[in-house]
């Protein structure tokens, strides 16, 4: 019997993220967004957070007694605002005795600007996740990767990679979160591509979220492959964050008192090379 096969999701999920510049936040109902909220809260999420979740929870006409689960970003990104969506989740997990599931914030980036770009339907997207959907392989020819971007400054980004299959799926990690140098990065990327033969290619490589300040490390993606590698400047959502949050209850809840943001480190000859440039 597979260990997961008698889980079943919270029927209302209340999802939440703080790890970039926005403050999404989102109430769901099996695969259905009820409410969300967006705020552009740059470096004061302390500020906002909590009347955003009362906010959100009012639209969805839900009480917080009413919630069946937590859905958190921990990570990784903004050291501050990481501590502050999880410390916030432990707590109204704890007070109101709920399970809470950590969710990587480079998976719901990802999801979410790749979706809005490539025109998935949240509606389809979200009935996938509440009915957990097929497990996923790498994506091929017809299929997408994408590669979420949160900035770390001095060349650097959190990152990772994920793969869509096939249309109508979610996307499916590939490689994990980790902080990177971009340049570094996309050489690997490059590298991976180009050991693919030609008929199983992604068709499109997405660099979703802040964007604008690695370009010029990804141009040597874009001289070899063209209009196969998009950029896609994006902010993250509440609706999308909800999705991400309810495939993630798909899996063992965390238990509450162990929870933890996850920063993330360079890998040891990155910051090597990073402390001799």
């Amino acid at each position: 019997m597979n260990e997961y096969e008698n889980i079943r999701p919270p029927q209302r999920l209340l999802a939440f993220d703080t790890a970039t510049s926005s403050l999404a936040v989102a109430v769901t109902e099996g695969g259905r967004v009820l409410a969300e909220r967006n705020i552009h809260a740059e470096r004061n999420h302390s500020a906002y957070l909590v009347t955003a979740i009362g906010d959100c929870l009012e639209a969805a006409g839900i009480a917080k007694q009413d919630i069946d689960g937590i859905a958190v970003g921990i990570g990784p990104g903004s050291y501050t605002g990481i501590r502050i969506a999880v410390t916030t989740a432990k707590t109204l997990a704890w007070s109101l005795r709920l399970p809470v599931y950590g969710v990587s914030s480079l998976a719901a980036l990802a999801l979410g600007g790749w979706a809005g770009a490539s025109g998935q339907d949240a509606a389809a997207l979200g009935e996938l996740a509440a009915r957990r959907g097929e497990a996923g392989r790498r994506a091929t020819a017809g299929g997408h990767w994408i590669v979420p971007l949160i900035d770390a400054r001095r060349g650097q980004a959190y990152t990772a990679l994920f793969g869509v299959p096939a249309p109508g799926r979610l996307p499916e990690r590939l490689e994990p979160d980790a902080i990177r140098l971009m340049d570094g990065w996309a050489d690997e990327l490059k590298r991976q591509l180009e050991q693919l033969p030609m008929d199983e290619r992604p068709a499109r490589l997405w660099f979703v979220g802040e964007t604008e300040k690695h370009e010029a490390a990804i141009a040597p993606l874009i001289a070899a492959f063209g209009e196969l590698v998009q950029f896609v400047p994006y902010e993250l959502e509440g609706a999308w964050m909800g999705i991400a949050g309810l495939a993630r209850t798909w899996l063992p809840a965390d238990e509450v008192h162990a929870l933890e943001p996850n920063y993330t480190q360079l890998a040891e000859a990155e910051a090597k090379r990073l402390r001799n440039a």
